[in-house]
C-alpha cells in the first residue's frame, strides 16, 4: 500500500509539472487537478475531497492574504516614490566605484526585503544600467550582485510569500525564521553575488546591450535617504522587536503590545501607513494617486494567492489520504533528514516547474505531514532548507530567466552561464548554511 500511495503522489507531482510546463495551465489549476487526482486514487471518500481541499486552502491563505497584499502595496509605493533608488544611490556613494559589487549586493538585499523579486529588478536595473554607462564596467559586475541580493531575500526571508507560506504550512516561528534566514542569506548572497560576479565577468562578455528601461520622470521630489531606509526597515524592526520582547523582562502588557505590532500583518500595515504619509502625501502625491497605485499593484497578487492556496489544498489532501504518514514511514526507514528531504523535493519541483513559489508550497505540503510524527525537527531551518531548494537551477521554464536575459541584453547561453549558475550557488550555499546552523540551534 505504501508503494502504491507513493506512486500516486509521484503521478500527482507529474500532473503539476506537465500542467504548468507543457499544457500551459496556470499553476493553481495544475495543483487543484493534482490534488483531486491524488484524493480519488488514494481512496479518500468522495464526499470529503472538496472539504479537505478547502480546509487546506483556508488554513494557509487565512494567514497570508493580508500580508501579501500589504507587502505589495509597500513595494509599489517604494518603487513609485523613488525610495528604492535613494537607498541604492546611498550605497553606491558610500562604497564608491571600486567596491561597486558590494554596494549593489547591499542595495538588492535591503530593497529585496519588502518587495517582490520582479519589482526589485524594476527599481534597481535603471540604476545598474546608468552605472554601467558611466563606469564602462562589464554590466555583469554591477548587475549580478543586485540580482543575488534580491533573489536570496525573495527565497528565504519573511515577509516574502514563499517563506510565509512555508512558515504557515510547517507552523514555524516567524521571528526565528527571520533571524536564521538573515544569518544564512548574507554569506550566500556574498558568494553568489560579488565573488561570483568578479570571477565570471572576466569570462563572459555580453554581446548585446542592456535594454534601456524607461526611467519615469517623477513628478514630485524624492524622499530623503533616511526616510527611505526607515520605511524599508520598519516592518523588519517591528518583527524583531516582537521576537525579542519576551526576553527583555518587560511588563506583561507591553510584551503583548509588541507581539501585536510585530506580527507580520500589523508590522506591514503600520509600514504601509508610514509609507502613505512619508513616501506619498509628504512628497506631493494626492490621495487619489495613492489609491490608484494601491489598486494597480493588487491585481497581480491574485495569481500568487491562488498558487499558495492550492499548495495548501494539496498539503491537506496528502494528510487526509494518509500519503503523508506513508512517506514519513518510508523516509524514516531510509533515515533521510527532513531538512535534506525538503531541499531535494523543492529543488526537483523548481527544476521541473520553473516557479520558486510552486516549488516551496508543494514541497512544504509534501514534507509537513512527514514531520508530524517526528521529534526534534527544527521547523525554522526546515522553512529555510525548502526555500533554498526552491532557488535551484533556474532555466528556460522560469520567468525570472527571461527577465534577466532581456533586461541585461544577454544571449540564452550567457544567461545560463550567469543567472542559472548564480541561482544554483545561492541554493547550495544557503542549504550548506542551514546544515551548519542545525548543529548549533
Amino acid at each position: 500500500m505504501d508503494i502504491y500511495l507513493l506512486l500516486m503522489t509521484l503521478i500527482a507531482i507529474v500532473i503539476v509539472v506537465v500542467g504548468v510546463s507543457w499544457l500551459k495551465w496556470h499553476a493553481f489549476i495544475s495543483l487543484t487537478v493534482a490534488s483531486v487526482f491524488l484524493a480519488i486514487m488514494s481512496g479518500l471518500s468522495m464526499d470529503k475531497i472538496i472539504g479537505a481541499y478547502e480546509i487546506g486552502v483556508g488554513s494557509v491563505l487565512g494567514h497570508l492574504v493580508g500580508i501579501l497584499a500589504l507587502g505589495t502595496i509597500l513595494g509599489k509605493l517604494m518603487a513609485e516614490s523613488g525610495a528604492g533608488m535613494q537607498v541604492a544611490d546611498f550605497f553606491v556613494r558610500f562604497f564608491g566605484v571600486k567596491k561597486l559589487p558590494w554596494a549593489m549586493l547591499l542595495s538588492g538585499f535591503i530593497i529585496g526585503i519588502p518587495v517582490f523579486f520582479e519589482v526589485g529588478i524594476l527599481i534597481l536595473l535603471p540604476l545598474v544600467i546608468s552605472i554601467h554607462k558611466t563606469s564602462k564596467q562589464n554590466i555583469l559586475l554591477i548587475a549580478l550582485p543586485v540580482i543575488a541580493g534580491l533573489s536570496i531575500v525573495h527565497g528565504l526571508v519573511p515577509p516574502h510569500p514563499g517563506a510565509m507560506a512555508a512558515i504557515s504550512i510547517y507552523n514555524a516561528n516567524l521571528g526565528k525564521v527571520l533571524l536564521y534566514s538573515l544569518i544564512i542569506a548574507i554569506p550566500a548572497g556574498i558568494i553568489a553575488g560579488p565573488l561570483f560576479a568578479k570571477w565570471i565577468h572576466k569570462r563572459v562578455i555580453p554581446e548585446g546591450e542592456p535594454e534601456l528601461i524607461r526611467i519615469k520622470k517623477l513628478e514630485h521630489k524624492l524622499p530623503s535617504t533616511g526616510v527611505s531606509f526607515f520605511i524599508i526597515l520598519l516592518p523588519v524592526i517591528l518583527m524583531v522587536l516582537s521576537t525579542a520582547a519576551p526576553y527583555l523582562g518587560l511588563p506583561d502588557g507591553l510584551t503583548k503590545f509588541f507581539a501585536l505590532i510585530g506580527s507580520p500583518l500589523m508590522a506591514l500595515l503600520i509600514a504601509c501607513f508610514a509609507a502613505f504619509y512619508f513616501l506619498g502625501l509628504r512628497q506631493g502625491m494626492d490621495k487619489n494617486v495613492i489609491k490608484k497605485l494601491t489598486e494597480e499593484c493588487l491585481l497581480p497578487v491574485g495569481s500568487i494567492v491562488l498558487i499558495i492556496g492550492a499548495g495548501g489544498g494539496f498539503k491537506q489532501i496528502l494528510i487526509d489520504s494518509g500519503v503523508g504518514t506513508s512517506i514519513a514511514q518510508m523516509s524514516e526507514n531510509l533515515s533521510l533528514s527532513p531538512i535534506v528531504l525538503a531541499f531535494m523535493i523543492a529543488g526537483l519541483i523548481r527544476i521541473a516547474t520553473g516557479s520558486a513559489t510552486v516549488a516551496l508550497t508543494t514541497a512544504a505540503g509534501i514534507v509537513s505531514p512527514i514531520i508530524e510524527h517526528m521529534s526534534g525537527v527544527n521547523l525554522e531551518l526546515l522553512v529555510i532548507a525548502t526555500g533554498a531548494g526552491s532557488l535551484m537551477f533556474s532555466h528556460v521554464n522560469d520567468a525570472g530567466f527571461w527577465m534577466v536575459k532581456e533586461y541585461l541584453g544577454l544571449t540564452v547561453k550567457e544567461t545560463f552561464q550567469t543567472w542559472t549558475v548564480l541561482e544554483t550557488i545561492l541554493s547550495f550555499v544557503a542549504f550548506g548554511g542551514t546544515l551548519i546552523l542545525s548543529m548549533f540551534v
